[in-house]
């Protein structure tokens, strides 16, 4: 007790405080540095890309063997073979013969009448091509190995190391004997350099395609010239190295053509690569070389006055005989007109989204689409919830949906229309017309439809090429109905 007899204040509570305070310090002093040595941790793992465990090479085609350098990229290159469903298309190997009986008719006379599926994951597309029946009721040429085979290989072998020279010789050759060649579907070596790992475009279809293309642009640039600013044009405004090169081109400051691996943004390549396969094309002359018909432009009409120009048809039509085209899988061409690609979109940012493995960050090798991956393929630019952003996608696809179902029915009306004159022995002048109009609708109608997006690359694009279908469909079929006396 105290002088005045008042009990002393107790020192514990002060002590406690104190040590408690101490105790706080170290504990949050502890949480720093742990978090800043993870944090070390981490960035000195993001510097190491990857472990070099085999010494890579052009003609190192298997893809297991890039994955022992590149677990992670092979892991999801492996999920390929997942199949996956949506509303609109999917990669479970479906009848469209079955699901859309129109298109039988409408392909009539050509193997698609036959077999036609859905496309699947890229760890199958070699295995779908032997096992169609478009293979085992049909000859095919060794041009069919372009998209679906890791074959640059094959054509540098065949051509005695020169790959153009070895790519004509496999085009021609019968597709059995050029199966020989290849083991592997589309692969690591199809896209990356072995050694510096930088994306690269090896199809020569897309190589000898591209150029024809720069072409094109330096010869509208320099119509554009003669124009005012505001009545300009020019194609494909996105493809920024393209537009360099066919300024300086058109200024007589280069002679040499258009170099896609010397002159492409990586932006670029990240859909160029895409772009070698996901295209039009068509096996010029006898010799069956795969030819990309990009002379007069990417759009519909633009390949098919080429065509035209070229007299060129797939086949004649089993129900009407007209000479008829038959189109690819067109996605390069349909997303070149679309605002994803105006916008500085590539295919690889959607359909190959970065996502992250611990510290790195890697692109996602599990090639789909953007639907079943919307966190990582939209929302980074688009910052709505996912039910949003996936009803969006659904509307433009069912109504472009909704207008091939139509386009479908007046091209099979069209037909019968023709099979009917010509059985009435109509005005000969008038069923040529309704023929070459049977040409164009077909032409459009199969544009979208063996486009992989079902229009969603380019909508608007989408709707106004099958609204032509539409359109041509009906005049060739009232064209017939004057013809036949009715």
């Amino acid at each position: 007790m105290n002088e005045a007899g008042s009990p002393k204040p107790s020192r514990w509570p002060g002590r406690v405080c104190y040590l408690l305070t101490i105790l706080a310090t170290a504990a949050a002093t502890y949480g720093v540095v742990a978090l800043l040595m993870n944090i070390r941790e981490r960035k000195e793992e993001a510097k190491e890309h990857y472990l070099k465990l085999v010494n890579l090479t052009e003609d190192t085609i298997d893809p297991a063997e890039w994955g022992k350098n590149f677990p992670r990229q092979y892991d999801s290159y492996l999920r390929t073979a997942e199949n996956t469903s949506r509303r609109h298309g999917g990669s479970e190997a479906i009848s469209k013969l079955e699901d859309d009986p129109r298109l039988v008719r409408i392909f009539a006379g050509y193997p698609f009448s036959v077999d036609y599926r859905e496309r699947r994951g890229h760890a199958f597309m070699l295995e779908d091509q032997d096992n169609t029946e478009r293979v085992k009721k049909f000859k095919q040429p060794g041009a069919c190995l372009h998209c679906h085979a890791s074959l640059i290989p094959a054509y540098r072998t065949a051509g005695g190391g020169d790959v153009m020279k070895g790519f004509e010789l496999v085009c021609a050759m019968p597709l059995k004997d050029a199966r020989k060649l290849v083991d592997h579907p589309v692969a690591c070596i199809d896209c990356h350099d072995p050694q510096s790992l930088q994306l690269r475009v090896t199809r020569p279809g897309f190589l000898n395609g591209i150029k024809e293309f720069a072409k094109h642009v330096a010869a509208e640039l320099a119509k554009d010239d003669a124009k005012k600013p505001e009545d300009r044009n020019p194609p494909a405004p996105h493809l920024t190295s393209i537009h360099q090169w066919a300024k300086h081109h058109n200024r007589g400051d280069t002679k040499d053509d258009y170099d896609v691996n010397a002159l492409a943004t990586r932006q670029e390549l990240r859909s160029f690569v895409c772009g070698q396969c996901h295209v039009e094309y068509y096996f010029k002359g006898d010799k069956k070389t795969v030819t990309y018909p990009w002379h007069k432009g990417l759009k519909v009409e633009q390949i098919e006055s080429y065509y035209d120009e070229q007299n060129f048809k797939d086949y004649i039509h089993g129900e009407t005989g007209a000479a008829v085209l038959k189109a690819q899988h067109p996605e390069f061409e349909m997303w070149n007109q679309g605002v994803h690609a105006r916008s500085g979109v590539s295919c690889a940012d959607c359909h190959m989204p970065y996502q992250r493995e611990g510290a790195i960050k890697v692109s996602d090798h599990q090639v789909r689409s953007p639907l079943l991956n919307i966190a990582r393929a939209c929302q980074t630019c688009h910052r709505y919830p996912e039910a949003e952003l996936k009803s969006r996608a659904l509307a433009i696809q069912s109504r472009n949906k909704a207008l091939m179902d139509r386009a479908e029915t007046a091209l099979v009306e069209l037909q019968d229309a023709l099979k009917a004159a010509k059985e009435k022995s109509a005005d000969a002048a008038a069923v040529k017309e309704a023929q070459a109009l049977q040409r164009k609708a077909l032409w459009r109608v199969d544009f979208v439809n063996s486009e992989n997006s079902l229009g969603f690359h380019a909508p608007q694009e989408a709707a106004r090429i099958l609204g032509e279908a539409i359109d041509y469909a009906r005049q060739g079929q009232i064209k017939m109905l004057g013809g036949s006396g009715n």
